[in-house]
């Protein structure tokens, strides 16, 4: 099975809740939370308490993507504010082991996110404290950039590598998917899609994430 994970951060920050629901009812089962920091990428969104407040409109899998400087300092206020899964950057936590154990002491899933200069073989050390990892595919800070090609090639490596360690894993990627190439991403071997400006730009909400959707699990 393959899920689509909108991404508010290309939603009406001030409707945050109804276009939660609006996707989660047109069978969305992800919801992707952008947390920036101006620091670790160039773009101020949301922190915890926003989180928090939006945690009472998701009824499936809210899956935070922390690209913020210092993450360990956060990680009990996420989860305090309801995060299942919680993703930090491998450039952005000097003590990645440990911050990744501690997502998960916590009793949330863990994400490591990898920018796409960074190489794929980084994660096989740390594939024991893992549950997701998260393939940028365009520079993180920004939604409606384009996608980055190479990224197929490192899911691809993140696959074969999950493979050759018996490890289930989910493999995200996030940035420039549209319905032009979806198909290819999930082909790559993503199991979990991110999708901002492709689902929340769209003229019908609802009939893009069904589109997304039936697109995936062909």
């Amino acid at each position: 099975m393959n899920y689509l994970a909108p991404s508010i951060l290309s939603a009406d920050f001030a409707a945050l809740g109804e276009a939660v629901t609006l996707v989660e009812a047109a069978g969305a089962p992800f919801i992707h939370v952008d947390v920036m920091d101006g620091h670790f990428v160039p773009n101020i969104t949301i922190g915890a308490p926003v989180a928090k407040s939006l945690r009472k409109h998701i009824k499936g899998v809210m899956d935070v993507h922390l690209m913020i400087e210092n993450p360990d300092q956060y990680l009990q206020d996420f989860k305090d504010a309801g995060a299942d899964i919680v993703t930090v950057h491998y450039e952005a936590s000097r003590h990645i082991h440990r911050t990744l154990q501690t997502i998960r002491s916590l009793g949330m899933k863990s994400g490591l996110s990898l920018n796409p200069g960074t190489p794929v073989e980084v994660i096989e050390c740390l594939l024991d404290e893992i549950d997701m990892v998260l393939i940028m595919s365009v520079n993180p800070g920004f939604g409606g950039q384009s996608f980055i090609p190479y990224a197929l090639e490192k899911v691809k490596t993140v696959k074969e590598l999950a493979k050759k360690h018996n490890k289930e894993l989910l493999i995200q990627v996030d940035g420039g998917v549209g319905l032009h190439n979806v198909k290819e991403v999930v082909e790559a071997g993503a199991n979990v899609v991110v999708a901002g400006s492709a689902v929340f730009g769209a003229e019908d909400v609802t009939k893009a994430v069904q589109e997304f959707i039936a697109l995936m699990n062909e």
